[in-house]
């Protein structure tokens, strides 16, 4: 009998309209459709646990009582939960693609940590994966990821269902899939996953952790999502393997943070020349001591990638969190290769470019040495640098009694006039030195042996100073002779 036939012989009038219209509906449909050609391999899976069952009990469950939205449309493509930046873009953010969320990161060594688990993969997988997932980054800046098991880390990772306590609710399998906060916001640093997901490693029968973590890692970064094609940083997923980074998300990443710093590598030693053979060759010369930190009067200072950076006769001091780092110093061609020797100044401008001054040259790291000339400036060389201001949009170029305004945008000196250094009242004429910390309002000038602290809301060195560089900044004993 015919579905249209049984019901007008089975079912009461009343009920015929409404039965008619249950079986019009179309049935639910998957969340992800697989492809006809999809081999179908089901990874071994730990069973299906309660929420509660399957968290750590550290953080806290979702409550049981709670509503839960209701689950995403399947006809909506599975996506990233991150907010897309407004249609009005700057024409120069449409031209390079890669979008930025206005934050960075002020340091290179980040630390994270993972809350909670996804259910379907053992734990020892989902480490390797975040790990595999932030080298994607770090293998093209100078960023470094560390993990740690205890306390508040620099990135937070969680699996959370639904409402979990940042106004932004996943809505269950499909849809949305991931979300993570930008640097500089009131939650920078925290990587959601929802929970209820089907999270696979390698296998577009689920959802691949490897992918979204990698792309929510660079929203943590900095970057927001981009319309080029086939970018990780793209808003919605679609699954691609091997993971790799497009020429947009590499462009926009070291836009942030530069280039990796290149590293040392060991080189087997050449044989000497044998015995009764003149070669004419000369054997290059050993490297010399690096002067005492104690003593020295240092060639230029510059915080850059949120460390402090002390440069003296082609060797650098690397300071974080106000202590020397193993293996310092070092010579300085370890992290810039072909850097000069001396340096006569340094800075790192906002955009994450690195420049070095000497004589009348200045090389940017990503621009490629010039004179300075080209920069305005018809006086040589530059004695001292300073970056002032939290945006680091201020930039002061420092030669004996004389300063000038540079702008890194137009890549010019505001005038080649110079203005004189008495505007900064009690900073010493012929400084060597100058720089600014992160989180610290105050300006550091050096000169010799010494260093003097400027306060830009007095406009004056504070009382006190000058003192000497080496006991306030490594470490050295007083001398017993004070007197300056």
């Amino acid at each position: 009998m015919a579905p249209a036939a049984w019901l007008r012989s089975a079912a009461p009038r009343a009920l015929l309209l409404p039965m008619l219209l249950l079986l019009l509906q179309p049935p639910p449909l998957l969340a992800r459709a697989l492809p006809p050609d999809a081999h179908h391999l089901h990874a071994e899976r730990r069973g299906p646990q309660p929420w509660h069952a399957a968290l750590p009990s550290s953080p806290a469950p979702a409550p049981a009582t709670q509503e839960a939205p209701r689950p995403a449309s399947s006809l909506r493509p599975p996506r990233c939960g991150v907010p897309d930046p407004p249609d009005g873009l700057s024409a120069r953010n449409r031209q390079k693609r890669f979008v930025l969320s206005g934050g960075r990161w002020e340091k290179t060594d980040l630390t994270y940590r993972i809350l909670r688990f996804p259910w379907q993969l053992v734990q020892e997988q989902v480490r390797q994966t975040m790990a595999e997932a932030l080298k994607v980054w770090s293998d093209v800046t100078p960023l470094t990821f560390t993990e740690v098991h205890e306390g508040r880390a620099d990135i937070m990772i969680d699996f959370a269902r639904y409402w979990h306590g940042d106004d932004l609710p996943f809505d269950g399998p499909g849809g949305i899939l991931a979300h993570a906060f930008f640097p500089k916001t009131h939650r920078e640093g925290d990587v959601h996953f929802d929970y209820d997901e089907t999270w696979t490693i390698g296998d577009d029968q689920g959802t691949d952790l490897l992918q979204v973590a990698a792309h929510e890692f660079g929203h943590v970064l900095g970057l927001q999502h981009t319309t080029a094609a086939k970018a990780l940083m793209s808003a919605f997923y679609t699954f691609r393997y091997p993971l790799s980074l497009s020429p947009d998300d590499h462009r926009g990443i070291q836009h942030l943070y530069g280039q990796p710093w290149p590293t040392v590598t060991s080189r087997t030693p050449a044989l000497g020349p044998q015995a009764g053979i003149d070669t004419n060759e000369i054997a290059p010369p050993e490297p010399d001591a690096p002067p005492d930190a104690c003593e020295a009067s240092f060639d230029a200072v510059s915080t850059i990638r949120g460390e402090l950076f002390f440069f003296k006769a082609g060797f650098v001091w690397r300071l974080r969190g106000g202590q020397l780092q193993p293996g310092y110093p070092a010579l300085a061609s370890r992290h810039w290769q072909g850097l000069p020797s001396p340096v006569d100044a340094a800075f790192e401008d906002a955009q994450g470019h690195i420049w070095f001054f000497q004589g009348e040259w200045g090389l940017g790291i990503f621009l490629g040495p010039a004179p300075l000339t080209e920069l305005g400036l018809v006086r040589f060389p530059v004695h001292a640098a300073l970056v002032w201001g939290p945006e680091k949009n201020k930039i002061y170029f420092f030669r004996g009694r004389d300063y000038w305004r540079f702008h890194p945008s137009t890549q010019r000196v505001d005038s080649p006039v110079p203005r004189r250094t008495t505007d900064w009242r009690g900073v010493p004429s012929e400084i060597d030195a100058a720089f600014q910390m992160l989180m610290v309002r105050y300006a550091y000038f050096l000169r010799g042996r010494l260093y003097w602290k400027f306060d830009p809301v007095k406009v004056k060195v504070l009382e006190g100073f000058p003192r000497l560089v080496g006991p306030d900044f490594f470490g050295c004993a007083e001398p017993a002779n004070t007197f300056l």
